[in-house]
């Protein structure tokens, strides 16, 4: 009688550890449909790394990217994004320059040509500091020109030159990290802190 007891509590035990088990793995499969395709086409983490963006974001920022907005919109003047550089690695930067533009940078001032001829200075309150830079760039179609916020510290169009769409990984969607900065849409912009004014 022993036996028989011992024997089904046994075969209940055996059963609900293999349950478990199925229920883990269940709940894996399950985690990781959902995980890898949002990880691949939807969004993806990023750390910021260097200075180049302050004081909009810090060294070690723990940012989340969105991937989709691009496929059906077009970048923004002012929108912080992530781009692939030579290949090899990731930098942040804010978008300046948009595709047919032609821009003018004198000292601390960046005079732009729209496509349409209408000229426009930036007045960018992001920025906590003069530099002072020189150069006139053309944009063609899907090209754009990208600065970082802390400009004496970025190395950024003004050095490498024009960045294409085809490298652009995506825009800024949620500051995590520190907790103490945790954010949506970390370094979003209205069109009025930018200030265009026509010259």
């Amino acid at each position: 009688m022993n036996n028989d007891t011992n024997s089904s509590t046994e075969t209940v035990q055996k059963r609900s550890k293999r349950s478990e088990f199925l229920e883990l793995v269940r709940f894996t499969v399950i985690t990781l449909l959902i995980v890898i395709p949002i990880r691949i086409f939807i969004a993806q983490p990023f750390i910021v790394n260097g200075e180049s963006m302050l004081p909009t974001f810090h060294n070690g920022d723990y940012l989340i990217i969105d991937e989709v907005t691009y496929r059906t919109n077009e970048p923004k003047r002012g929108e912080v994004i992530v781009f692939r550089f030579e290949n090899k690695r990731f930098l942040i930067k804010r978008i300046i320059g948009l595709p047919g533009e032609e821009l003018n940078i004198s000292g601390d001032r960046i005079v732009i040509t729209e496509a349409d001829g209408t000229k426009v200075e930036l007045k960018e309150e992001y920025i906590n500091e003069d530099f002072s830079s020189y150069g006139t760039w053309n944009l063609k179609e899907e090209e754009y020109f990208v600065m970082g916020d802390n400009r004496n510290a970025s190395s950024d169009s003004r050095t490498w030159g024009i960045l294409n769409k085809k490298e652009i990984v995506g825009k800024t969607f949620l500051r995590l990290f520190p907790l103490s900065g945790i954010d949506f849409q970390p370094g979003e912009i209205e069109d009025s802190m930018i200030e265009q004014s026509q010259q």
